[in-house]
């Protein structure tokens, strides 16, 4: 199919009117005008009218400037109008002479687009980056042949503008003609127009430029008689002839290909194809009258003549081209060749288009009415607004605002200096427009500034009677907690006043700490607010954000002023040992100026940025050990230890709180759930030895919810619990024995600890690692070896008490050299359970010393202390916890370093009961302690 001049000038004429500028053409040419009038070269309209309303020509390739116009991006390039108008101005500007369209060019150059194919009669812009397809595209226009294949890839991810491989695009595409090309240095941007339907046949080598050198005495252009020659030359050669010869060695990049035309199937015009051609004339008015963007080019095609319905070879393909369908689908229109099907496939793709356009039009209806509708309620809103305050029947947002912050000052006292700061905050509130981000901002700081209870108080009960009754009522034990609180509460009635404590309590978890405080709060009349501080690495969390920050807000303390309503609540600080260190800050840091009382009287928040009076707060922390607890920290609280339970203290706690909390949880009554003394005892003994209640606590819920299920399961009417059936309800006792040794060899002595989960039992074991040898003359010195997992501190007083040991024996018994030759190995059981600290010094000299006269020390003996280099026995801590250990041992005897008499003295009778305690100033009195049989001669014997 041979293209006319027309086209070109058609072509010329299209764009310059939609870029508002002269066309280009030959000199001396002529353009054709909205009017119908030629112009010469160099003369500008700029009419506004389409040029394919001015054709008979127009229809013919409406739809492919559909694309160019709107600035689709369905296409290989990047086609916008911005970009035409940038091109318009593009450094080089290639204007095609119109020629005639060759019905047969086999040898084309490959431009790889994605999204949407090419059709016949179209246009389209496509850019290309490819340096050698760019240099491959110049020589083709120096050469006149401004030809190229068209086709579409499989993957539309695919961004590049050449392809490594034919399998990677559609072997049908479209033969196009680059009607203007811009040289943009790296690029080119080319409008091309499709002509016919092609298919690949191979993939060609480029061939080399040749020189201009070589080529200057040549002529510069064959004619056309033989270059038409050459061509049918090339078209008769028998494809044998053609297979025989040397295949060269082809690119990574395919960049030229051999093509032949598609020919259509022969058709005739039946009745069906004239129904479909009228149904997809019929969709395309439908489409029309609902998608505007289609209706000024479509509609001047339909109306400049039937040409285009007489014509259903083109109507297939302006029906495809003007749908918005996926790649592949507009791909199966393009490779059809039997015209009725092609037909078919249009028509199912305008179908789905007008569905599509409905679909939009609906949605654009339902979203501008809802836009209407909301648009006429802010405009009634606002007049309200306007009538209501001229009527004065309402005042403005911001005298609004203003009233009701001073309304919640008017009853509070409220310093002079956070009274001047609300003042400067109220008139800088007045001036800001009441949709900008400061004034959101402002109004938030002053919700917050007069929300603080400013001189505001709870009336405290200062009823010593009163108080000691609620924390009986609440806790069990835990007398020193309870006779602080008491003895604050005294002071104040003394004073008059009350002032605020910063009090610690520090103990094994389960025993209270947090719940007394709660039952503190409450005896006192004061409100309780808790938070916890554990792993937080973050300084704002205490002293707030700083105003400038985007969702800025107070810290912890002046949100419990706001939610409490009061300056002098009692605040928890609970797993104060456990706090954090981040990037953001030292959070303990912080916490120095809030629990000193001499700082917190003029506690300044980040975000408040006014100081705030805390002297009258109530500060209780939480710990389970101190050693974590920073020194400047800790120097600041009163710190008071709430010790494990023995045995009796858990009973009595599960009889009077942890049974009857769990059966009103469960739903049980007494009788319908027995759990008798006897069945807690032993759940104590063998299921729940921790110093806290946590654990018991659970085991008595899940006794009783067991007990539940049985009596709704319809097992029984009523369950009792008895030491002989407690196993079918928490499993196998996890305690069988009370200790390692019933009766301790030479070499085992029992020594007490104190852990963060209370007091325990382990052994010091000793051993002889080798056979002595007296008569080796090599080093006759022993050594000793030490296992268990001890931490520094354990090991160095083990070395101490090895050095003792070998001097208290060679002083006492120059013939018992057993400890100065034997190479000894010292392990503390278990060995999974990390173990430290000085207090198994005197533990390990009586193992060595055992071990060494191969004698057992006395039976139920548990001791502790540390033992100096001279022997002297250094005071230890956990007393009471070790007691207690010793006590579930069934310890009869301990020893105890003489400067812990008066923390010994001060534990409960019923702890004390029944143990035989000495208190020892030097090792000498733990050896006859030890040894009571033991005489000086027996030292000497030989081993």
């Amino acid at each position: 199919m041979a293209a006319s001049t027309g086209y070109v000038r058609l072509w010329g004429a299209a764009r310059c009117w939609a870029l508002r500028r002269p066309m280009l053409a030959a000199a001396g040419g002529r353009v054709p005008t909205a009017a119908g009038a030629w112009l010469l070269r160099g003369q500008r309209t700029c009419d506004a009218s389409p040029p394919w309303a001015l054709w008979g020509r127009g229809p013919a390739i409406g739809g492919q400037w559909r694309g160019f116009w709107e600035a689709s991006s369905r296409g290989g390039g990047d086609a916008s109008e911005g970009g035409a108008e940038e091109g318009a101005g593009g450094p080089v500007i290639t204007a095609l002479t119109p020629m005639t369209i060759p019905d047969v060019f086999p040898h084309l150059p490959l431009i790889a687009i994605t999204r949407n194919p090419v059709f016949p009669r179209f246009i389209k812009i496509i850019e290309v980056k490819n340096k050698k397809l760019v240099e491959l595209l110049r020589r083709k226009v120096r050469l006149a042949q401004p030809y190229v294949g068209v086709f579409l890839k499989r993957d539309d991810s695919n961004e590049s503008d050449v392809v490594e491989s034919l399998d990677e695009i559609y072997h049908t595409g479209t033969f196009a003609q680059i009607h203007e090309m811009q040289d943009l240095g790296d690029k080119l941007r080319m409008i091309v127009m499709g002509h016919r339907r092609v298919h690949i046949s191979r993939q060609l080598e480029v061939e080399p430029e040749e020189p201009e050198a070589e080529n200057k005495h040549k002529p510069r252009r064959k004619s056309k008689r033989g270059k038409k020659e050459a061509e049918d030359e090339l078209s008769a050669r028998h494809p044998a002839e053609l297979a025989m010869e040397p295949t060269p060695e082809l690119p990574a990049e395919v960049l030229m290909v051999e093509v032949e035309n598609v020919v259509h199937e022969d058709f005739q015009v039946t009745e069906e194809v004239k129904a479909l051609t009228a149904e997809i004339v019929k969709t395309i008015r439908d489409i029309i009258a609902l998608n505007p963007l289609y209706r000024e080019s479509v509609l001047q095609m339909m109306q400049a003549g039937q040409r285009v319905v007489d014509n259903p070879i083109y109507l297939s393909d302006m029906g495809a081209a003007l749908t918005g369908a996926e790649s592949h689908e507009l791909q199966d229109v393009l490779e059809e060749t039997n015209i009725p099907k092609r037909l078919y496939k249009a028509l199912s793709l305008l179908k789905k288009e007008f569905e599509l356009s409905k679909l939009q039009q609906r949605l654009g209806r339902e979203v501008e009415e809802k836009i209407k509708q909301t648009h006429r309620k802010y405009l009634l809103q606002e007049q309200l607004k306007i009538i209501k305050k001229e009527l004065g029947l309402e005042k403005d947002d911001k005298d609004a605002i203003e009233e009701k912050f001073r309304e919640r000052l008017k009853e509070l006292v409220v310093p002079k200096h956070v009274m001047d700061v609300v003042d400067e905050e109220l008139s800088k509130l007045g001036l800001l427009d009441n949709h900008s981000s400061e004034f959101n901002v402002t109004r938030n700081y002053l919700d917050w500034l007069t929300s603080i209870p400013w001189g505001k108080y709870s009336n405290e009960n200062l009823d010593l009677a009163r108080a000691q009754a609620v924390l009986e009522e609440d806790h069990y034990g835990m007398e020193d907690v309870k006779k602080r609180i008491l003895e604050f509460i005294a002071v104040s009635q003394l004073r008059g006043s009350t002032q605020g404590k910063i009090l610690c309590f520090y103990g094994p978890p389960g025993v209270g700490k947090t719940s007394i405080a709660r039952s503190i709060a409450r005896a006192l009349n004061r409100e309780y607010f808790r938070f916890s501080v554990g792993g937080m690495t973050d300084v704002a969390e205490i002293k707030g954000h700083r105003r400038t920050y985007v969702g800025a807000m107070p810290g912890k303390i002046i949100q419990c002023l706001k939610k409490t309503k009061t300056e002098n609540p009692l605040i928890l600080i609970d797993e104060v040992d456990k706090i954090g260190r981040g990037y953001q800050g030292d959070p303990s840091s912080a916490l120095l100026e809030l629990l000193d009382p001499e700082q917190n009287a003029n506690f300044l928040d980040h975000y408040l940025d006014v100081p705030v009076d805390l002297s009258k707060v109530l500060f209780i922390c939480t710990a389970n050990v101190t050693d974590t607890i920073p020194e400047p920290l800790r120097d600041r609280m009163e710190m008071i230890n709430v010790s494990g339970y023995v045995a009796q203290e858990k009973l009595a706690i599960a009889e009077r709180y942890l049974v009857p909390q769990a059966r009103a949880l469960c739903g049980l009554d007494e009788s319908k759930a027995k759990l008798s003394s006897d069945v807690l005892t032993l759940l104590i003994k063998q299921y729940c030895r921790e110093s806290g209640v946590r654990n018991l606590q659970k085991q008595v819920e899940k006794v009783l919810r067991k007990s539940a299920y049985k009596i709704v399961s319809g097992e029984a009417e009523s369950v009792e619990v008895t030491p002989e059936n407690l196993q079918d309800f928490v499993g196998k006792p996890v305690f069988t024995v009370e200790r390692m040794y019933d009766v301790t060899p030479p070499g085992v002595v029992m020594g007490l600890a104190w852990t963060a989960m209370g007091g325990s039992t382990l052994f010091v074991e000793t051993s002889l690692r080798r056979p002595q040898d007296k008569d080796a003359k090599g080093d006759k010195d022993g050594s000793l070896e030490v296992t268990g997992q001890l931490g520094d501190v354990m090991k160095e007083s083990a070395r101490i008490a090895y050095t003792f040991a070998r001097a208290f024996l060679m002083q006492h018994a120059p013939a018992n050299d057993y400890l100065v030759t034997s190479h000894i190995h010292l392990h503390v059981p278990e060995g999974a359970t990390p173990k430290d600290g000085p207090s198994a010094g005197c533990t390990i000299v009586t193992a060595l010393l055992s071990l060494a006269m191969g004698r057992p020390v006395r039976q139920n003996l548990a001791m502790t202390g540390e033992v100096s280099l001279t022997g002297k026995i250094l005071p230890v801590g956990g007393i009471k916890e070790k007691t207690i250990a010793a006590k579930r041992a069934g310890v009869t005897c301990i020893v105890l370093p003489a400067e812990n008499k008066k923390d010994f003295y001060d534990l409960a009778a019923f702890i004390t009961e029944g143990l035989e305690v000495h208190f020892v100033e030097h090792y000498r009195e733990i050896f006859d302690i030890a040894f009571p049989d033991e005489q000086a001669e027996a030292l000497a014997v030989e081993r």
